[in-house]
């Protein structure tokens, strides 16, 4: 698996930090986009191990860091449920307009309900 840094503008104009996780070799088949649990990181083990899974498999997997939290900009103690929507709807719009449209969205806990 190869790994891309990528930032954007999330909800509260804070910057945020991701990781576009490729294939190999060659462009991917499609893209996905995961969001994280309620505390954790785009670095957390169980993400990572995913994302290498489904690159072996030709997916592009783009993961980020919520408003606040890992390396990402912004107070997380600011943060609610809905701008964490909207850090999600505008990551997945990052994607689409730099890479690829995402085909599926994987999330843990907090980053599954949004």
């Amino acid at each position: 698996m190869r790994s891309m840094k990528l930032q954007f503008q999330g909800s509260s104009e804070a910057t945020l930090k991701a990781i576009l996780d490729l294939p190999d070799e060659g462009p991917p088949r499609t893209y996905a986009l995961f969001a994280h649990c309620f505390t954790c990181t785009k670095d957390y083990k169980s993400i990572f191990n995913i994302n290498k899974v489904l690159a072996q498999e030709g997916w592009g997997v783009m993961r980020f860091d919520f408003t606040g939290l890992g390396e990402s900009g912004g107070a997380f103690s600011d943060t609610t449920f809905s701008s964490n929507v909207e850090d999600l709807v505008l990551a997945s719009a990052y994607l689409a307009e730099n890479h690829g449209a995402p085909a599926m969205l994987l999330g843990h806990s907090l980053g599954g309900a949004a």
